[in-house]
């Protein structure tokens, strides 16, 4: 019998594919991407057009041999990672692996490509393989080029320019300067105050209430009344003419429909998952990711419960339609099916419409059949897709409303508003989430009683109240989302990994479930914006992308794509590097004068992050610095507040015959007594700490220290300790594990040299450096002289197999790395 390899990228994919395709086929997983470029300078080089040096990704080592060791007893190989540029780019990578190996000598080696794993999906997509798509993996390693390109030259600026450890990205900095342009917004945003007037009535069958709309015979708009007396003064006027009853001169009642929304893409599906779930964009991948790769459903074992999640396609399969429209006809009536399937376009200019929209598998599957088999989250999004993918084909949701004017004497008139369903239509099923609401959107559901011109309708009282206008909201994960779609910016399958990388950076912080830039996310935004704006401007940043979009449509080439934007940029970044000082960079904000030392005190980014200065490096006397508090920002605070900071260390009194104080140092605020310092707690605030609260923890960390020493060895620099994650065994150089199953006081001197050697790493700076003084109850030994010589012996002994393994080693890597040119795509996927 033949011996077929087929590889994805997960190993649960592989599991549930395996099922499938029956014991001739071995399934294998990459466990993702198995080479990435060398994180070094060089790794694409510009001079020599473009070539790219990758690496294999070292935690992936074992998984590209174990396919290797496959691929060698194989009679053919099909890959079969997922189905978008980065799944592209996957199977070239390996392709090239077993091509240099000598793995792919007269042995046919095909793609295929399913958006859903069911058996029907693969054993279709078993019957169409075809090469290797040359344009998506040169538009994939193109990105990958212009992402080094952008991170490795841009990121030093900012190093020399505004603090030590940032990083720039192509995509990454666009959004940033979307977060912190919208911050910008709401600082500089004044609040307008305005006045709104109801009439509360109280008619026989229920009470309701109208909001004004002409006053005084004029219309009346949102800035009419702008303060409190006005308001008082036409409250009187209009309860003057109405002495108690309101005129009903116009009845208008009209009906509309409203669409169902398409299927769920990428994008929308993070939105949607973020407004009703309070999912983050990350778990929503996550989640989707299990749903499509496979979930056990009891006997009929392990199946895929949704399409590919990574797409812009609005697109569903006439198989899925008609399972729909099953469904539709089953549940919820035939009334309730357009005579014709609901066709939608999408508006992403590069749209794969031979992709699918995010649907159910199975529409038959509903949320009920297969919740016992999900998570609470898998439940909860897996209902989510499948409501959408039915609504999605029903019949439109009829709706009416009516409008009501009543009159108070003849200059005055309000307006009720109700809206009804008629025919629910798909709103049975769904309905779609909104980041703000309207007016129409809050007289839905609201039914006014049976009314017509000519009634008198009771009026109860008239009501003011008091309004401000607010600013433009921040950004929540759905909203930022939904504006890098609407620009341009990022594609499907970059939305998470944008937001993560903006986070993990700590360029903004969640306040509630909206972004906030943080002080050193606005100074790189302030400095990019200033100093390259062209490359975080949306428009070109959309450009760009679509550029590369017409690479993976094979109408453009990718190495004139390149030369055209490393040009002009090398030459911004080499001129940026010598021409910028830090005043420049945007991270200095000079607050004024200090009234004692008559010195400048400004605000900056410094090398631990946002701080005030009194001088600069170019006085006398070295300038001195404190770290702002929680909340503070360098860009909006006072001289008076700056010079607040400058008060620590703050004396707070004697205990044991020794000052204690409070200070604020690199790593945030501190209580001290003589030589011991501990640091507060979050609910600590330095500025309003009392003597007894820090000596509580200066005692509580000194407590810590006594009981940390387990055991001790006389002699030795060795001892047995009490840690953060359970006993260890350490030398003040190295740290060693100890079995579960040994209690760490019995261990003997020979025991934990063992231990030390076998399991020793080197601890970190700063960590178990200084012998840890010995608490009261620890046990005391001695160590022998005679395993003594054995333990240094032990360590060599491990040097030098460490040594003898380390050449092996450096050559796998070495034979890892390779420049790959790309011109040898076509030829490779061909």
């Amino acid at each position: 019998m033949p011996k077929h390899l087929l590889i994805v990228e997960s190993p649960a994919k592989a599991k549930t594919i395996n099922k499938y395709l029956g014991k001739d086929f071995t399934v294998l997983a990459s466990y993702g991407h198995v080479r990435d470029l060398v994180p070094k300078e060089g790794a694409v080089d510009p001079d020599n057009s473009f070539a790219m040096r990758y690496d294999l990704i070292e935690k992936n080592e074992k998984h590209v041999e174990a396919i290797a060791r496959a691929a060698k007893g194989a009679d053919d190989i099909f890959l079969a990672t997922d189905p978008d540029r980065e799944g592209e780019a996957i199977s070239w990578h390996i392709a090239e692996i077993l091509k240099e190996r000598g793995l792919l000598k007269d042995k046919p080696m095909q793609r295929v490509v399913f958006t859903e794993i069911t058996p029907r999906a693969i054993k279709e997509a078993m019957l169409k393989p075809r090469a290797i798509a040359a344009d998506l993996v040169d538009a994939q390693q193109a990105r990958r080029a212009l992402d080094y390109l952008v991170g490795f030259n841009l990121s030093p600026v900012l190093w020399r320019k505004v603090q030590r450890g940032l990083s720039a990205g192509r995509v990454q900095s666009p959004a940033l300067r979307m977060i912190v342009e919208r911050e910008e917004e709401i600082e500089a945003f004044i609040a307008r105050e305005y006045w709104s007037i109801d009439a509360h009535c109280r008619h026989p069958s229920q009470a309701f209430n109208a909001r004004l709309i002409k006053l005084d015979g004029q219309k009346f708009e949102q800035f009419t009344v702008t303060d409190g007396d006005t308001a008082e003064a036409a409250r009187l006027r209009i309860q003057q003419a109405a002495q108690g009853v309101l005129h009903v001169t116009d009845v208008a009642s009209k009906e509309r429909k409203r669409r169902p929304a398409p299927p769920f893409t990428t994008s929308t599906l993070q939105q949607e998952a973020s407004r009703k779930l309070g999912f983050t964009t990350r778990k929503t991948m996550q989640v989707a990711q299990k749903l499509y790769e496979g979930v056990a459903l009891g006997d009929e074992g392990s199946v895929g419960l949704i399409s590919y999640m990574r797409t812009d396609s609005v697109n569903l399969s006439q198989d899925a339609l008609s399972e729909i429209r099953d469904v539709i006809a089953r549940d919820y009536g035939t009334a309730s099916l357009p005579d014709q399937p609901n066709a939608y376009t999408t508006k992403s200019k590069n749209a794969q419409e031979a992709h699918e929209a995010v649907r159910p598998t199975s529409a038959l599957r509903t949320p009920a059949q297969v919740a016992r088999f999900l998570s609470d989250d898998e439940r909860r999004l897996y209902e989510l897709i499948w409501r959408r993918a039915v609504a999605c084909q029903m019949i439109p949701a009829t709706l009416n409303t009516v409008s009501v004017d009543l009159s108070a004497g003849s200059e005055h008139v309000f307006r009720a508003s109700g809206t009804t369903v008629v025919v629910p239509g798909f709103l049975a099923v769904y309905e779609e989430g909104k980041d703000t609401k309207s007016s129409e959107d809050e007289d839905e559901g609201r039914k006014l009683p049976l009314m017509k011109a000519g009634d008198n309708i009771p009026l109860d009282r008239i009501v003011t109240d008091q309004h401000f206008t607010q600013p433009p909201p921040r950004f929540t994960e759905a909203a930022l989302v939904k504006a890098l779609e609407e620009y341009g910016i990022g594609r499907p399958s970059t939305y998470a990994s944008i937001i993560q990388t903006l986070q993990f950076r700590k360029y903004v912080e969640m306040e509630g479930r909206s972004f906030r830039p943080t002080d050193v996310g606005r100074a790189v935004s302030k400095f990019l914006s200033g100093h390259f704006t062209r490359y975080v401007d949306y428009d070109f940043t959309a450009k760009l992308e679509d550029d590369l979009d017409a690479v993976s449509r094979g109408e453009a080439e990718w190495i004139p794509l390149m030369e055209k934007f490393w040009g002009p940029f090398k030459e911004l970044v080499e001129d940026k590097k010598d021409s910028l000082d830090k005043t420049d960079a945007g991270s200095v904000r000079v607050l004024g004068t200090d009234p004692v030392s008559g010195k400048e005190v400004s605000a900056r980014i410094g090398r631990f992050g946002p701080m005030v200065q009194i001088g600069s490096v170019e006085d006398e006397d070295k300038p001195t610095f404190a770290s702002l508090r929680p909340g503070q920002s360098i860009y909006s605070i006072s001289i008076e507040d700056a010079l607040e900071l400058f008060k620590m260390p703050r004396a707070l009194g004697q205990d044991k015959d020794q000052d204690v104080s409070v200070g604020i140092g690199r790593f945030g605020p501190f209580a001290r007594r003589g030589s011991v310092y501990a640091s507060l707690k979050k609910e600590d605030d330095p500025y309003t700490i009392d003597l007894a609260r820090a000596v509580f923890l200066i005692e509580e960390k000194e407590e810590i220290a006594r009981n940390r020493v387990i055991k001790d060895f006389e002699g030795s620099d060795i001892q047995v300790l009490n840690g953060r994650f359970g006993p260890y065994i350490s030398d003040g150089k190295l740290n060693g594990k100890i079995p579960r199953d040994r209690e760490p006081a019995s261990l003997t001197f020979e025991e934990v040299q063992q231990l030390l050697a076998d399991t020793g790493k080197p601890v970190r700076k700063g960590f178990g450096a200084k012998k840890a003084t010995l608490k009261k109850n620890a046990v005391k030994d001695s160590a022998p002289k005679k395993p003594a010589a054995k333990k240094t012996a032990t360590k060599t002994a491990a040097s030098k197999t460490a040594a003898k393994k380390a050449p092996a080693k450096k050559a796998a890597a070495e034979k890892g790395t390779k420049r790959v040119v790309k011109k040898s795509v076509r030829k490779a996927a061909g």
